[in-house]
C-alpha cells in the first residue's frame, strides 16, 4: 500500500485537457519514445515462466559463490541496488552471499579491492549491458573475465551470466562465443526502466528476495492507474511537480527518513535527471537521508534560497523493534528518559513530522509517499508509482522521457582524449583546449 499526502496543498496550475491529453498519449503509446514502452507491462516483460527461470538461476549462482558481482552502470544496476540495499539488513549475516557492485565508475582503487576480494572467495558475475561496450562496465567487465578464467579455468565460464540484447552488440557476440548464459534486455524497454526485467530481477533474487511479488504489486499499480486514470496519486504527483516548475521552482528534493532507502533516492535520480533534463528544462532531482543531513544539509533546506519543492518517502511499519531503555535517575545525565519505553521508529516519525513542519514554515512546499511496510510488494508498487509519474511529467514537461541525447557528449571528449580510432582530429582539438586552459 503505497499513500501520498500533501503537506502543503495540491498544486495544480495545468488545464485539466492537458493533463487528460497527455495521459491518453502514454496509454495510446504513440507519443514520444513509443517504441521504449515495454516497461509499462510488468507481467509481459516478467512472465510467470521467465521468473522461475531467473529464481532456479539465482539459486544456482548462490549454490557456487559466497559474493555475486553485479557489473553495470546507470539502469543496469541502480533499480538493483535500490531494491537489495532496502530490503536488506544493515549487518548482514556472514553466510549470506553478499552482492557486490562493478562497472559503475572507473576508479582503480575500487576494482583493485573488488579483485583482492574475489581472490580469496567463491564468486560469480552477472555482466549487464546492452552493447556490451559502455566504457565503464566493459573495461569493469574485461578484468572481472580474465580474473575469473584465471582462477576457475574451464569452469570459468558457469559463473558468468549476461544480461544483454537478444541478438547484437559485443557483449551478446561474446556470450555466444564463450557458452555464458544469457537473459534478454528487451528491445522496448530503456536502461533506467529495466528493473522489472532480468537487469534487476536476476540480482535481486540473487540477494534472496521475492521477485514474484515484487513484479505482481508493479502489476496491481498499474491496474489501480488505469482504474482510476488522471485522478491516481502518480498522475496528480507529476502534476503537481510540473506546476511548481512552471512558477520557478528549480529543484526536487526527495528525502527519506529510513538510511535503507538511500539507493532508491539514487535510482529516483537517474529516472527522473536522464529522462527530464533536456532542452534546458526540467526540476533538478536532488536527495537527503535525514535525519543525518539535516546536521549539514538542514540549514539550507530550512532558510536557503526557496528553489526547491521536498518529496518525503517515508515507511508507516519498521520489521523489528528496538526501544530506548530507561536509566536511573542519577544515571539520566543525558536527559532522555523522557523517552524511556518509546521504539526508535517513533522518535524517528516525529523527527520526520516536525521536519516537514519546520520546511513548511519554511516556504518549501512538500508532500509525502508513505510505503505501508519495507517489503517486495510496497517496492514493486513505488517502482512503478515513480516510472508511470516520470513518463507522465516528462511529456507535461514537452521532453521525450525516453531518451537521452546528452549523455552522448561526455562520452565523445572521453573516446577521443583517450586516443579511440575515428576520434584523432577531435582530440587534438580536446587537448589544446585543455593547455589553453591550464596555461
Amino acid at each position: 500500500m503505497i499513500t501520498l499526502h500533501w503537506n502543503t496543498g495540491y498544486r495544480n496550475g495545468i488545464p485539466e485537457t492537458e493533463v487528460e491529453e497527455r495521459f491518453r498519449t502514454l496509454l495510446r503509446r504513440d507519443g514520444a519514445g513509443n517504441d521504449f514502452l515495454g516497461w509499462m507491462d510488468p507481467e509481459s516483460i516478467a512472465p510467470e515462466d521467465l521468473i522461475s527461470e531467473i529464481v532456479a538461476e539465482a539459486e544456482r549462482l548462490r549454490r557456487l559463490a559466497k559474493v555475486v558481482v553485479v557489473a553495470g552502470i546507470g539502469g543496469s544496476y541502480l533499480g538493483a541496488r535500490a531494491v537489495i540495499e532496502a530490503l536488506s539488513p544493515a549487518y548482514p549475516a556472514e553466510d549470506q552471499v553478499r552482492i557486490a557492485y562493478a562497472g559503475n565508475s572507473l576508479s582503480e582503487d575500487d576494482m583493485h579491492d573488488l579483485l583482492e576480494l574475489l581472490d580469496r572467495t567463491d564468486y560469480a558475475v552477472i555482466v549487464i549491458s546492452k552493447s556490451g561496450t559502455t566504457t565503464e562496465t566493459a573495461v569493469s567487465f574485461r578484468l572481472l573475465q580474465a580474473h575469473c578464467e584465471r582462477k576457475y579455468g574451464a569452469q570459468a565460464v558457469e559463473r558468468i551470466v549476461c544480461i544483454t540484447d537478444k541478438e547484437k552488440g559485443a557483449l551478446k557476440k561474446l556470450a555466444v562465443r564463450k557458452g555464458y548464459p544469457c537473459y534478454i534486455l528487451p528491445d522496448d524497454v530503456g536502461g533506467r526502466y529495466s528493473v522489472l526485467t532480468p537487469v534487476g530481477l536476476l540480482p535481486i533474487a540473487v540477494a534472496g528476495f521475492d521477485i514474484r511479488a515484487l513484479v505482481h504489486e508493479a502489476a496491481a499499480m498499474k491496474g489501480e492507474i488505469l482504474k482510476q486514470g488522471v485522478a491516481h496519486d502518480a498522475v496528480r504527483y507529476a502534476c503537481h511537480r510540473n506546476t511548481l516548475y512552471r512558477q520557478g521552482t528549480a529543484i526536487e528534493v526527495l528525502a527519506s527518513f529510513e538510511p535503507r532507502l538511500h539507493y532508491i533516492i539514487e535510482w529516483w535520480k537517474q529516472l527522473y535527471g536522464e529522462s527530464e533534463g533536456k532542452e534546458q528544462k526540467g526540476l533538478f532531482p536532488a536527495g537527503v537521508v535525514y535525519t543525518t543531513d539535516l546536521h549539514s544539509m538542514g540549514q539550507f533546506m530550512q532558510e536557503g534560497s526557496r528553489l526547491m519543492m521536498e518529496s518525503f518517502l517515508t515507511v508507516a511499519s519498521p520489521q523489528n523493534s528496538c526501544a530506548v531503555p530507561m536509566l536511573p535517575e542519577e544515571e539520566n545525565l543525558d536527559q532522555l528518559n523522557y523517552l524511556a519505553g518509546r521504539r526508535l521508529h517513533e522518535i524517528n516519525r516525529q523527527a520526520y513530522l516536525g521536519t516537514a513542519l519546520a520546511h513548511e514554515d519554511g516556504g518549501v512546499p512538500s508532500l509525502t509517499i508513505e510505503l505501508e511496510r519495507l517489503d517486495a510488494e510496497n517496492l514493486g508498487r513505488l517502482l512503478y508509482f515513480f516510472e508511470f509519474a516520470c513518463a507522465i511529467s516528462g511529456y507535461l514537461l514537452g521532453v521525450n522521457p525516453f531518451d537521452q541525447p546528452g549523455v552522448e557528449a561526455y562520452k565523445r571528449n572521453m573516446f577521443a582524449l583517450l586516443g579511440k580510432k575515428g576520434y584523432e582530429q577531435e582530440g587534438v582539438a580536446l587537448r589544446e583546449r585543455l593547455e589553453q586552459k591550464n596555461a
